[in-house]
């Protein structure tokens, strides 16, 4: 195996003997793999007792769900494998739900699930249960060890194809084909060069582009994936369109920019929806177009009906999958940012005419909508009004927007799914890539704080931050030991109004005020965390956030995980989805007093 004290880690090469396990742990050194969160078990410990001798660091955690929720936010920092492993039945089965947001999130996670030993399966022993269907839905792709001899092949097949098909996959190894003996070759990785998208498309694309009055760009999470950031600058500049940004991708285009208008979606950039809403022809440039990103919002249906649509992502299943585009390009988006603008030079654009008074119109709109957040310092529906009155706890929005002033430059910010961490869309801004790490479409609770451990593993030299509403924080702060345990140093921002805010909401707006469920009484939360060994701090003042964030950055330098601990008025945002609920209409007499 290979010395850990050697940052340059050779592999095995040509045939040769060795156990599964040294053929499972040579596999993952070849394919880069550093480090691996899990909980340690019986089922896999012959492959772990390698481990140090291959330089890979295993991460133990709290909960297998946080070791997959940071496996994925490993991967979404790097864009390389994150590998989580637990033990068989119980260990696995808590890895799902991590693994169905990574599944969402197109985050390479590679999860080892070790299994009950083949000579047993079926008689119902100790911690055995079917672990292929439970994942067959929420990965792109499952590798069952069939035999010791098989091990590196079907180990390399699973990390080609989590970075081949951009999405989790399972490892599946019944426990007894970790031991043995076997003659195999540790093969090298499988890396593809992706493409622009076909010719007649690029050029279909490039002759709407080129005719269009008034082009919007926008900048999914597939730029990110891509690294095509500087490209997808480089084609807005040549179009002179503004960019709005997918749902929970606020980092797929600087924010300094000026063509930047924020992002689309739930509690999203009103700039920027006004600004698409304008658009005759719309390039979607490496996103899906889910419906959460494209529903009205504000009571305003943005999505500009009549545009032309041109599509681009690399999953060719989701082209067309939401909204009809014109032209569609099965490509990758950096570059195909790259060959629209070839394509354009030199070419004579329709929109180049008004293309200073498309400037001055996306100057004006961000203007408008930066003055209606600063403003913004209470909610309007008689609810939040009633609620705030008398309160000595801080506005959600005032309170994010300093949180926003406060923000260092490079930080990454992962968003957990709740009330204020959606409002908190139209306030994180960001400058550089894979720095943004939201639920997606998944919607876990108890995701914003593991995966944010994850992105601090992979990128040790940034702040790390996540914002967690606290019934999420419930969910998830048990993973502070994670944190002090092996000095992975994280800033928790938790928002504390004892409450499930998103769900009340639709108690307020549905039924009557009829609570049931949705109010919390929260301890100290900056308590608890000092009593687990974290810093621990509880802000009630606005003066006093940004502050508090500061100094929470400069100790992660210091080793010293913070929770800050935001005490925040109940004050209500937009309902989570306008359009999933309507009223109640109740057909029993006994019910009738409850619509």
């Amino acid at each position: 195996m290979t010395d850990s004290r050697d940052d340059r880690r050779t592999v095995a090469k040509g045939r040769c003997r060795m156990t599964p396990s040294e053929a499972l742990v040579e596999t993952m050194v070849a394919h880069g793999v550093t480090d691996v969160f899990g909980i340690v078990g019986s089922a896999y410990m012959d492959a772990l007792d390698l481990f140090p001798a291959a330089g890979i660091r295993f991460v133990p955690t709290v909960h297998e769900q946080g070791a997959a929720h940071m496996a994925d936010g490993y991967a979404r920092t790097t864009g390389r494998h994150g590998v989580c492993v637990g033990q068989n039945g119980p260990g696995i089965t808590n890895f799902v739900t991590a693994i169905a947001a990574a599944f969402w999130a197109h985050s390479p996670v590679v999860a080892i699930t070790p299994e009950t030993g083949s000579l047993t399966t079926g008689l119902g022993g100790f911690q055995e249960t079917d672990q292929l269907p439970i994942f067959s839905k929420i990965t792109k792709y499952q590798a069952h060890v069939t035999g010791p001899a098989r091990m590196a092949e079907l180990a390399a097949r699973a990390f080609d194809r989590a970075l081949l098909e951009m999405g989790p996959v399972q490892l599946n190894i019944p426990r007894d084909f970790f031991y043995g003996e076997l003659e195999c070759e540790i093969g090298d990785p499988i890396r593809i060069e992706r493409g622009p998208g076909g010719t007649e498309s690029l050029e279909r694309a490039a002759a709407l582009l080129a005719g269009a009055r008034f082009p919007v760009i926008l900048a999914g999470g597939g730029v990110v994936m891509a690294g095509g950031v500087t490209a997808a600058v480089a084609l807005a500049e040549a179009l002179g369109a503004p960019v709005a940004t997918s749902y929970l991708h606020n980092d797929a285009f600087p924010a300094s920019h000026p063509l930047w208008c924020g992002p689309l979606g739930y509690h999203g950039s009103k700039a920027a929806m006004r600004l698409i809403h304008e658009a005759d022809v719309v390039l979607a440039l490496g996103s899906r177009l889910g419906p959460f990103g494209t529903l009205p919002q504000y009571d305003f249906d943005y999505w500009p009906r009549e545009a032309k649509l041109i599509q681009v992502d690399a999953d060719p299943r989701v082209l067309g999958l939401v909204k009809k585009p014109a032209v569609t390009i099965c490509g990758d988006a950096r570059e195909a940012a790259l060959a629209l603008a070839a394509r354009l030079a030199g070419r004579p654009l329709a929109g180049t005419k008004t293309r200073d008074a498309r400037r001055a119109r996306i100057a004006e709109t961000r203007g408008a909508w930066e003055r209606e957040l600063a403003g913004w310092d209470f909610e309007h529906d008689p609810w939040s009004l009633e609620v705030a009155r008398g309160s000595h706890a801080m506005h959600p929005r005032q309170m994010l927007r300093e949180l926003e002033k406060a923000m260092p430059e490079d930080a990454m910010v992962s968003t957990d799914i709740g009330n204020i961490c959606q409002i908190a869309n139209s306030y994180l801004r960001f400058d550089r890539p894979r720095s943004m790490f939201g639920a997606m479409m998944f919607g876990n609770c108890g995701y914003a704080f593991p995966t944010m451990i994850g992105c601090k593993v992979a990128a040790p030299e940034r702040p790390a931050i996540a914002y967690v509403g606290d019934g999420a924080w419930g969910m998830s702060f048990g993973e502070i030991l994670t944190c002090v345990r092996e000095r992975i140093p994280v800033t928790a921002v938790v928002f504390n109004n004892g409450q499930w805010g998103a769900e009340k909401k639709n108690h307020v707006d549905f039924y009557g005020n009829r609570f049931l469920g949705v109010d919390l009484a929260n301890p100290s939360f900056a308590g608890v965390a000092r009593a687990m060994g974290a810093e621990g701090q509880t802000i009630e003042k606005l003066g006093d956030v940004g502050p508090a964030l500061r100094e929470a950055c400069a100790a992660q330098s210091e080793g010293r995980t913070t929770i800050l601990e935001m005490m925040v008025t109940r004050e209500l945002g937009d309902p989570f989805r306008r359009d999933a609920l309507r009223k109640p209409r109740r057909l029993l007499e006994k019910y009738k007093g409850c619509e």
